[in-house]
């Protein structure tokens, strides 16, 4: 290659990066108790909220696996909550119906295939999904965020079906009282 070449790849690259990382994005803050797949921490006592000001488990069984809310998966390029995910998305509901003060970021993924940009709207629309299934089960539609991650944080880092059915999902982050 020539230096003229060289630059020029330079270029597109610079430019994509530059594109690529404009997206907003939530941020978490450290030593919020949040990190990336930590969904919800169990709770302590009977008062609702663990030590980190977080919803806690008390009077609540049903959508805890580990202390955490189970994700919800989706098919190839849909956006369509699926029947067999519905049951999950209802354990969700039912904790945030016995937890008024508690709100939930709904994160939207997508595997790597399709375009940046296609996966940040897919990922956005798998969340929004997941927010109208939730307000469908009785939450009031104003304690849920949604966002979009899009391919960037993949579950499974493969580059195979059974990799991209693991990244093709929404997971739950339980916020304390506003």
């Amino acid at each position: 290659m020539t230096a003229k070449t060289w630059i020029m790849a330079a270029l597109v690259v610079s430019v994509a990066v530059t594109f690529g990382t404009g997206c907003k994005r939530t941020k978490v803050k450290p030593g919020s108790g949040l990190g990336q797949n930590s969904e919800l921490l169990n709770g302590t006592g009977g008062t609702g909220l663990d030590g980190n000001g977080l919803p806690g488990r008390p009077g609540f069984d049903g959508a805890l696996v580990n202390g955490q809310f189970p994700t919800v998966f989706f098919d190839f390029d849909s956006a369509q909550v699926k029947e067999g995910e519905r049951a999950k998305v209802a354990q969700v509901a039912e904790y945030l119906k016995a937890n008024a003060g508690a709100t939930v970021v709904l994160s939207g993924h997508t595997d790597e295939r399709g375009s940046q940009e296609y996966n940040t709207s897919l990922g956005e629309n798998r969340a929004l999904a997941v927010r109208e299934a939730l307000t469908q089960d009785g939450v009031d539609a104003a304690r849920m965020q949604t966002r979009s991650m899009g391919e960037e944080q993949p579950k499974n880092p493969g580059h195979d079906e059974a990799a991209w059915s693991q990244n093709r999902r929404v997971e739950f982050q339980v916020l304390g009282s506003k």
